[in-house]
């Protein structure tokens, strides 16, 4: 019998519901800063120590991600975030990852609070570092995966590196905080299904 192949159309698909998402995010809160002088940049997409009585301040410990100084930095993330953001939402689900996405956030945030209270943290690199992480444990079966070793020598290596000799004002701290995140993130989602209890298999009558 012969199979048909599928249709190739031109219909445009949202084929990555939280990164494509979080990229059009990001392009608006860009935009927003532009038109509005950098007020929106400062006072929702970065984070710094403030006032806890400041709602604003909570909107910035997430939203921070999402800010961007300028278009190189915007565009140096997104090439990234683009290319490696969509095969883990495939594999991991959108849920799990906005999950990811979020906690990955919150975390740098507070710690650049507690850790660099004299600065502020800007942009989408320690997402697109917990990605990279989480890229690297592909295939992880229940070992230490060769693959995730050399890229953390190659770019968390590079991160330490930046720190103690080149001093610059990419936030590279926050980079290695992502990297981690995304490390645990796919050793606990790959530990999860071995610990769930498998449901007990009906007795046919």
């Amino acid at each position: 019998m012969l199979t048909k192949r599928p249709k190739l159309t031109l219909q445009l698909q949202y084929n990555s519901p939280v990164i494509l998402t979080f990229f059009l995010l990001s392009l608006g809160a860009l935009f927003l800063g532009q038109w509005t002088g950098g007020w929106t940049t400062k006072h929702l997409f970065c984070v710094y120590r403030g006032s806890l009585k400041d709602p604003l301040f909570y909107i910035r410990l997430f939203g921070h991600v999402l800010g961007h100084a300028s278009w190189d930095h915007f565009l140096n993330n997104m090439l990234l975030l683009l290319v490696i953001g969509p095969p883990m939402e495939e594999k991991y689900g959108s849920g799990p990852l906005l999950k990811g996405i979020l906690l990955t956030a919150l975390i740098s945030g507070v710690l650049q609070c507690v850790l660099f209270p004299h600065t502020a943290l800007l942009g989408a690199s320690g997402i697109v570092f917990m990605l990279i992480m989480l890229a690297s444990l592909s295939g992880f079966s229940g070992g230490i995966p060769v693959t995730m070793l050399l890229v953390a020598a190659l770019y968390l290596g590079q991160q330490v590196y930046d720190i103690i000799f080149a001093h610059d004002n990419v936030a590279n701290f926050m980079h290695i905080v992502g990297g981690v995140c995304g490390t645990a993130f796919g050793y606990v989602y790959a530990m999860l299904p071995r610990k769930r209890r498998r449901p007990a298999a009906r007795k046919k009558r």
